[in-house]
């Protein structure tokens, strides 16, 4: 659904900076929720998880919060950066303009379910099939093109919209869009060099190795 709204909202936007388009505005109201509930079920995963190794007590206590918050910590402090700031840039602080670059960030969502298939097939113990294989592939393909290339893409438009050499765009735009702009890519890039070095043992160790 967010691939889906953000290819709308980039295929609509003629004009990068002006042009709106009603999805930019009114899918973050689906973003928020999902989001919330994403940080919910990451708890309840890592407390079973706990359960089952014997780590923490049967009941949920703020001692299980704290565990949850210090091994997931990227990941959260990714979560609550598109919920707390984030959200109110993008509905109220840039005022009309940029809809393009929010269908943009919409997009990046892609390698999400391939992300999460190739979890599922680990949990199943299905890593030498050849469906594990192909999805990994997937994983890398999309994650780097739909998350790493999609912040080029973006300034390369821009380039495009107002006449310039690509590497002027960062010393023409505000501060806080290069800020901003490094704050989402870099954990793509912590992430994705993860993927890779899975990648490596997948595709290059022995199924031991591998699993």
């Amino acid at each position: 659904m967010a691939t889906v709204s953000g290819i709308i909202v980039v295929l609509s936007c003629k004009n990068v900076v002006h042009d709106r388009h009603w999805l930019a505005v009114e899918y973050i109201w689906v973003l928020v929720p999902y989001m919330t509930y994403d940080i919910y079920v990451m708890y309840l995963c890592h407390w079973h998880k706990s359960q089952e190794k014997g780590i923490l007590q049967k009941k949920h206590s703020l001692a299980s919060v704290w565990s949850f918050l210090l091994q997931e910590r990227l990941m959260v402090t990714h979560h609550l950066f598109i919920l707390i700031v984030l959200t109110p840039i993008t509905q109220h602080f840039r005022g009309e303009l940029g809809d393009f670059f929010v269908g943009c960030i919409f997009i990046a969502e892609l390698s999400t379910p391939f992300v999460s298939l190739g979890k599922i097939l680990m949990q199943l113990k299905m890593q030498d099939t050849l469906l594990h294989k192909v999805n990994g592939i997937l994983i890398l393909v999309t994650f780097f093109v739909c998350r790493i290339l999609l912040f080029p893409f973006m300034y390369a438009a821009y380039a495009r919209q107002v006449g310039m050499p690509l590497y002027l765009v960062p010393f023409r735009i505000p501060l806080h869009c290069n800020i901003a702009n490094a704050s989402l890519i870099a954990p793509q890039l912590y992430w994705f060099r993860l993927i890779c070095r899975k990648a490596a043992r997948l595709y290059g160790g022995s199924p031991a190795h591998r699993s």
